[in-house]
């Protein structure tokens, strides 16, 4: 990513929080940035503004007044619009009056996750709004038609243009962190598609919670989903071999793994856990950071994970975290004991569904010494997998059990 590039990504929120806070109407505001930001990314890379975030505030307040004249039933808007817009600003100088050097960015992602919007929705406007992307950036990450995610982010920019814009809730972290959290996931570990990885996004992620860190340091939980991003992706270099097939975590060069990514997130993890009160992500991160200490696989420290999916599993029970912990138990007290966790699990019709049930049950059932029934778990698993790449792993471990 260029210079420019990563200025604009910087300071898109920021201008985009200075004019939904001065005119309100999220929609437009949000149109005229993304026009601004546009027309940045050619300009500027012939010459950079001395006051690049006054250059976007003035360029994107300009658009504005253009979509509000544009509309003859908003004339009234254009009107107050026009009067609250300093006269630096229409007359091309940069803004630079005091209510735009405030930073409304924390403000903006707390808006953008709001309750009346469906999970998709606020991934996609956060994405678009506070990340910078482009529709047709988040629409290929994504593998959707841009036409699709272009309705999308249309239809969540009208459900909330209404909302107020005030101090940020802390009740809505929780939801800000769990879209954060799931734009990782899709990073990690794409949905669909012939890739395993989406790196734009797991990059994404980890940037904005890295900016959410540092405007909320003194929360647990925000720490604790920043260092388990870090330690998540530290792995990717070793998850994927030469032609793009899946490598298990414990068939992975751990040579080629981030090591300043696991320096930094078992730092901050450790200087995290013992301010409490624990939350699920600092659970998940401490897991993942005695998977990443382990200098190799068989040196792992199973009882220790063991114990940390049984605490998770009683902070944030769900039918995910029990077959995690499961295989963790397998590895401690057999995989008979891991099935028997798997068991209590499989009338979940949402887990029945997908293939992770099955996967794990058929690497159970490897471990124990039935290759038959693993063969066909395996094989269950393969035909539920969206992602190509563990659809052919999965065939793959089913295959070598029927030679």
């Amino acid at each position: 990513m260029t210079r420019v590039e990563d200025l604009l990504r910087e300071l898109a929120p920021q201008v985009l929080g200075v004019l939904v806070r001065r005119h309100g109407r999220f929609d437009l505001c949000e149109d005229a940035v993304q026009e601004a930001l546009l027309a940045a990314s050619t300009q500027w890379r012939v010459e950079l503004p001395d006051n690049p975030r006054g250059w976007l505030i003035t360029v994107a307040s300009r658009r504005l007044l253009d979509l509000l004249r544009g509309d003859e039933s908003r004339r009234r808007r254009e009107d107050a619009v026009f009067a609250a817009t300093p006269q630096s600003a229409l007359l091309g100088r940069p803004a630079d009056d005091p209510d735009t050097t405030v930073d409304d960015s924390l403000r903006l992602l707390f808006l953008c996750c709001h309750p009346d919007l469906s999970e998709p929705s606020r991934i996609a406007l956060t994405l678009r709004a506070v990340g910078g992307l482009t529709t047709a950036q988040i629409a290929a990450a994504f593998l959707v038609p841009e036409t699709t995610m272009a309705q999308r982010i249309s239809r969540a920019k009208q459900t909330i243009k209404g909302s107020g814009f005030g101090e940020p809730a802390d009740d809505r972290l929780g939801a800000v962190l769990h879209v954060l959290y799931l734009i990782f996931n899709e990073g990690h570990t794409t949905s669909a598609g012939p890739d395993l990885t989406t790196p734009a996004l797991s990059d994404e992620a980890i940037r904005l919670t890295r900016w959410l860190h540092r405007l909320r340091p003194d929360d647990p939980e925000t720490s604790g989903l920043l260092a388990l991003m870090l330690l998540t992706d530290a792995h990717r270099p070793a998850r994927t071999g030469p032609t793009g097939e899946l490598i298990t975590l414990a068939d992975q060069d751990r040579t080629r793994w981030n090591r300043a990514f696991i320096d930094e997130g078992i730092a901050l993890i450790t200087a995290t856990l013992p301010r409490g009160p624990v939350g699920p992500y600092q659970l998940q991160a401490a897991i993942a950071a005695v998977h990443s200490e382990a200098p190799a696989a068989d040196a792992t420290d199973w009882p220790q994970i063991a114990a940390l999916y049984e605490l998770l599993e009683h902070v944030a029970p769900s039918p995910v975290v029990t077959l995690n912990r499961a295989v963790a138990v397998a590895m401690v007290d057999g995989p008979e004991a891991g099935l028997a966790l798997v068991r209590t699990v499989e009338s979940d019709k949402h887990i029945a569904r997908g293939h992770r049930l099955h996967a794990i049950r058929a690497h159970l059932l490897e471990m124990s010494g039935n290759p038959t029934a693993a063969h066909t778990a395996y094989r269950e698993a393969a035909r539920r997998a969206t992602s190509l790449v563990e659809r052919r792993y999965l065939s793959e471990r089913a295959n070598r059990l029927s030679d």
